[in-house]
């Protein structure tokens, strides 16, 4: 059998650098697929779902393994997806402002050999968050495509005090799950990454 090749169904420029970092080789575009929760899906179905959806959707020939990811934040049991606009992205710091939320990612894994998931869960504990410092950080131009309107690895890590769970799940595809799932499907990524020329 040919070289399995690999494909991020993903444009996130936060999960590419996730892949990279391990040393893979891989291609990368976002998947079309309905981000719409469904009325009454708990968080954690959710996001697998989506990530299942991205894997499956990811049109590629039968030697490609395609990781899929989705991310959620949710506080108090609701999902706080990527902000609408300013209003929407300065609400949801207010309501993260002091607080402990969780942060969900499902990543799932499409090969040969079938569909496997995973669900990477974080808790994130945020200072209090002063109004100016939220319309500050809006004007920067960092949470417009984030989910929870913040980016843990970048101006948005300045809010946070304690993290409990995956540092790489926050980010947008947890390392341990992922290299499991990619282990299963065929991809060692230990491996790969310590293979001598």
């Amino acid at each position: 059998m040919n070289e399995l090749r690999l494909h991020l169904a993903s444009s996130s420029p936060r999960r590419k650098q996730i892949l990279a970092a391990l040393g893979l080789r891989f291609t990368a575009a976002g998947a079309d697929v309905d981000e719409t929760p469904a009325a009454g899906e708990p968080a954690g179905a959710m996001v697998l779902r989506l990530a299942e959806a991205k894997a499956a959707a990811a049109g590629r020939d039968g030697n490609t393994v395609v990781i899929g990811a989705d991310t959620a934040v949710v506080l108090d049991e609701v999902v706080f997806g990527k902000p609408r606009d300013r209003a929407d992205a300065l609400a949801t710091l207010a309501a993260l402002s002091g607080r402990r939320h969780r942060v969900l990612t499902g990543v799932a894994v499409r090969s040969p050999a079938g569909l496997t998931s995973a669900l990477s869960v974080s808790e994130v504990q945020f200072r209090e968050i002063d109004p100016d410092e939220a319309r500050a950080y809006w004007q920067s131009g960092e949470p417009a495509d984030k989910a929870g309107a913040y980016a843990v690895q970048g101006l948005g890590g300045a809010f946070v005090s304690s993290i409990t769970g995956s540092y790489s799940g926050i980010v947008g595809l947890p390392v341990f799950e992922t290299t499991a799932l990619l282990k299963r499907a065929g991809i060692d990524v230990i491996t790969i990454r310590t293979r001598k020329p």
